[in-house]
Formats: structure tokens, sequence, C-alpha cells
């Protein structure tokens, strides 16, 4: 068990580069919300509606902005963006547990073939196959495969059971959590006229740095190009990246999205959950699709976008499903009626 973390307000100032308010010599242990936080707790203010919990709060530390500074009834740190402070801070108090590992377990099995770099962590049945190289300070949890020839970078976490197939690159402090499965076979057939013939999908997966990909998600590799995710891109549990995708960097995409093959996406967008992407069309930079929505053709600028319909009661929707049918019949009545107007 590792040592819980413990940072006097000075401490957390220099490393935050925030300016203080109040008593240097203050400790904190860890974070909680206003609502929750008690002695020896770090907090902050990110909402105005959130304002009415700070008079009654009993954190030691709270990062707020200056123009709020006042209301601060403890030991404040000056934050023009506290959400984004806050986030900074968590990883200060951050004691990951499942990267406790040194050195390499017994019952990992590594092909004399691959290069492991100092300070890399393996943890027990793990399978390095032959041709991988892992750079410094990485860490491949317990039952995690890597297959032939790929690459993973420095400082990269892989958790218990990720699946990584051969020739997939990695690069610097990438993220896998458990359950992934990076670079398995797009969906790709031809159909004959009697039976559906497998294409073999010859290309890999590129992986740029600061990629965080979340438990039980797949990224297909290409068909003959690579798959490629940029760098500084954040990707949800159980989402699914089809062969030959190419994701923009720093695009957010949230929980059970679906992108189907060859689908271009731009830098800064954010998918929320849920959201199905139909193939072979490009989202512009800077994009924002709502959850469940449906993305059937291009979209060239950058705003937001949303489909489907919002959840009503049961009785008004089949009211309305019905009415939807009876859509283009009304529209050729109306337009018979216009020309008989019009006359």
């Amino acid at each position: 068990m590792k040592q819980r973390r413990v940072y006097t307000a000075g401490e957390l100032a220099r490393k935050l580069g925030l300016e203080l308010q109040g008593d240097a010599d203050v400790q904190v242990n860890g974070l909680a919300t206003l609502r929750t936080a008690g002695p020896g707790k770090l907090s902050f203010l990110s909402s105005p509606s959130y304002v009415s919990h700070l008079s009654a709060c009993q954190a030691s530390i709270v990062i707020i902005h200056p123009d709020q500074a006042h209301l601060s009834p403890c030991t404040s740190l000056l934050s023009s963006a506290p959400y984004v402070s806050y986030a900074h801070a968590s990883q200060l108090f951050q004691i990951d547990n499942q990267t406790a590992t040194d050195g390499v377990h017994a019952s990992a099995v590594i092909s004399p073939d691959a290069d492991i770099a100092p300070g890399v962590s393996i943890g027990a049945n793990a399978v390095i196959e032959e041709g991988v190289r892992i750079g410094s300070d990485s860490y491949i949890g317990p039952g995690v495969y890597i297959g032939s020839d790929c690459i993973i970078g420095n400082n990269c976490r892989i958790y218990a059971n990720a699946s990584i197939y051969h020739s997939v690159v990695l690069g610097a402090r990438v993220i896998i959590h458990s359950g992934a499965v990076i670079g398995a076979d797009g969906f790709g057939f031809a159909f004959d006229g009697k039976q559906f013939v497998k294409i073999s999908q010859l290309g890999g997966v590129n992986i740029g740095n600061d990629v965080e990909i979340g438990a039980g998600s797949t990224i297909d590799r290409g068909s003959l190009d690579d798959t490629l995710i940029a760098e500084g891109v954040k990707i949800d549990n159980q989402v699914q990246i089809a062969h030959n995708c190419r994701i923009g960097k720093h695009t957010i995409i949230c929980g059970c999205v679906g992108i189907a093959g060859s689908t271009h996406i731009g830098a800064y967008c954010t998918l929320g959950g849920g959201v199905g992407i139909v193939g072979h069309i490009k989202l512009c930079d800077r994009v924002v699709v709502s959850g469940m929505s449906l993305v059937s053709k291009s979209i060239n600028k950058p705003g937001m976008y949303s489909s489907g319909t919002r959840l009503m009661a049961s009785a008004e929707w089949k009211k309305n499903i019905v009415r939807l049918g009876q859509l283009n019949q009304m529209s050729k009545r109306l337009q018979e009626l216009e020309r008989l107007t019009n006359k």
C-alpha cells in the first residue's frame, strides 16, 4: 500500500503555479467537493452553481477564481481556470497501486528478441512477442498481450488484460485501460454473389503521444494504410473505431461511440456518448456532436450538431410517430393546395 500524499498550501502553490492567499503551512492529504470536504482536504469552486456551498465548506484549502476570493472561508489558491487547476492538482494526489510492480514478474512470457528499456515493469502472465520495443519507465499490467513488432513509447501505462495486436505503434505517455483491444482486424469483406470473402487487413494502428483509451474500447487496424489516432486524443470506455479512421489531435470521444471505417475526425472535436458516425465522411476541426446523434454526412463548418428526438411521455411519442409517418402525404397535399391557390 502506497503512502497517502500530503502537501502544504505553499507547496501546492509552487507546483500548480498559483497565487496563495492565506496560511502557507496548512496541510491537505486529498481532494473533495465543497459540500463533502472536511479539514485536511483541498476543494475547488469552478461553477457559480456551487457558490452557496462555499460559506459552509470545511476544506483547509480551496482553489478559486480571484474574482471570488473574498468569498473563501479558508486558505485559497487563486486560479483563472479553477477546474483546470483542479485537474492538475488531482494528478499530485494520484496513488496508482495497480502499477506497483517492480521489474518483470517471473510468470511473464517475453520473447528473447524483444527490446525492453530500463525501468519497465511487466506484470504476471503478460506476453511480449518477438520484435517488440518497450520504452523506459512503462508499465505492462498482468495478462497484457503485446503482439510482434509493436513499439511502445516511454512512460506508457497498459492495464491488466489489454490486448495489442502486431505492428501497433504507441507514442509516449499513452494510457490503455483494461480490456481494450488495439489492432484487431477491421471489418472488411467482399461479396462474390454467394458468400463474403475476407479482405486481409494489412495496415496497423499508430497512436500519438498522451492518448488515453478507456476500458473495453477497440481500435481496428487499417486495411492498407494505418488507422491513426493523433496526440492528446481521449477515448472513453466501450468505443469502437473502425479501420482506416483518422482522429485529429485533442479530440474527445465519449462512451459507446461507434465510428465506421475510413472516417476522418478533425482536431479538438467532441463526440457525445452513443454517437454513431457512418463511414467515409469527414468532420472538420472543432465540431461538437451531442449524445445519441447519428452523423450521416460530412460536416465542414465548426459548431454543435444534434439529431434524434428528445424524451417525452410514451403516449405523446406514439402520436408524434404517427404524424411523422404522415409528413410526406401532408407535404404533397400542401404543395397541391399552394398550386391551386397560386392559379
